[in-house]
């Protein structure tokens, strides 16, 4: 398990949250004194093969850029001596434990915020070029030595013709180089260009998502309407004969507005969408099931307590519980023990002996599918599978 510990040096979380976040940018040299790679850069090139893994690998000859998609093999990345490449693996934490371990240093942030853990290693030279992004990011130097250049937007037009999203016009305000262990925070919309300052540079990027009104609505109308059952059926009005068949009738348009109208989401509407949507897992995600008998899972529980998942999402409201884009049984929404797995992820093995038969049922069936781990503990350090 990791044992890195963010410090925040003069600052606090608490000031941080205050003073910082979502406003601008901020430094921390030292903010993971003495930090070490989590993965070699062979198990992260390893990682890059899996077909289960999001990986991406960028290469810059003068102006000319080259976006590749993965699963990579070792022989289709470029010699690490090559200057100006990246390869980006996303959710890194989706496979590695010790990844997991710390994005839980990041835990003063929402959960449902959080969106995963990427891992960009380039050789000298090596950057995606300048860009802005649309969520909240932690950028931590993990190895080697980066520069980035950071300063506000003033005009997002972008560079036509580029496989990638890079700023036309880009005037920087500070020039900062990032040692391993010096981490630099950026709001959303901040414009940045991270270079490769020196060969095998690894740099960790914690980002927190903030999705679009737009997004959100679409998923608050599918839920909507997937929550209609049935419904009158359109009726035409005396119809005439005439001369225009192709006139798209207006009682038509009317019964459409109408079935609109009758849509009125309350708050408790909104949370159940936000609670699915933001717990379900991506697509390169699936979950490996046991066949191990209940008795045996419940068992295991009380004797070692269980932990989620390092894949699993799991969020609460006031009225619901909502577990890997599944909402939980009516039954449990207010289980105080099912909201202590959440926040904590994990529960000790005397916390479950407290659950109720319901409770411990869920847990069970929750291990059965793979969503929950029996065991209170990791037992030793994950590497890459």
């Amino acid at each position: 398990m990791s044992t890195a510990t963010l410090h925040w040096g003069a600052f606090t979380e608490a000031r941080f949250l205050r003073e910082i976040w979502q406003r601008k940018p901020l430094l921390l040299r030292q903010a993971f004194p003495g930090f070490k790679p989590l993965l070699s850069r062979a198990q992260l090139f390893a990682l890059a093969g899996q077909d289960d893994v999001e990986s991406r690998l960028l290469q810059r000859a003068g102006r000319r850029w080259q976006l590749d998609h993965g699963p990579f093999s070792r022989k289709q990345l470029p010699p690490v001596e090559q200057r100006n490449w990246t390869l980006l693996v996303q959710g890194v934490n989706l496979h590695v434990d010790a990844a997991g371990d710390l994005l839980r240093q990041f835990r003063f942030i929402p959960d449902a915020r959080l969106d995963d853990l990427m891992i960009s290693w380039a050789s000298e030279g090596g950057g995606v070029g300048p860009h802005q992004d649309a969520y909240d990011v932690f950028l931590l130097q993990a190895a080697g030595r980066r520069r980035w250049r950071i300063g506000p937007v003033e005009d997002a037009t972008l560079q036509p013709g580029k496989p990638v999203k890079l700023l036309a016009k880009f005037t920087p305000e500070e020039d900062l180089i990032l040692e391993p262990g010096d981490m630099l925070y950026l709001p959303p919309g901040w414009g940045h260009d991270g270079i490769a300052a020196s060969g095998d540079c690894m740099t960790y990027s914690v980002g927190f998502r903030a999705p679009p009104q737009g997004e959100l609505l679409k998923e608050v109308l599918w839920q909507l309407a997937e929550a209609q059952q049935g419904g009158a059926i359109y009726r035409d009005p005396p119809l005439r004969s005439g001369a225009s068949p192709a006139l798209l009738p207006a009682a038509m348009v009317r019964f459409a507005r109408e079935a609109f109208s009758r849509l009125k989401p309350d708050a408790a509407m909104f949370e159940n969408v936000l609670g699915l949507y933001l717990t379900t897992p991506k697509p390169q995600v699936w979950f490996e099931s046991v066949e191990t008998p209940a008795a045996t899972l419940r068992r295991a529980c009380r004797q070692t307590g269980c932990r989620l998942d390092r894949r699993s999402k799991m969020l609460y409201t006031a009225q619901a519980l909502f577990l890997n884009g599944e909402k939980v049984d009516a039954a449990l929404a207010s289980s105080a023990l099912l909201r202590q797995l959440a926040d904590q992820q994990n529960l000790s093995a005397a916390q479950v002996q407290s659950a109720s038969s319901a409770e411990l049922a869920a847990l069970a069936d929750w291990c059965s599918i793979g969503w929950l781990q029996p065991g209170h503990e990791r037992s030793a350090e994950s590497s890459p599978e």
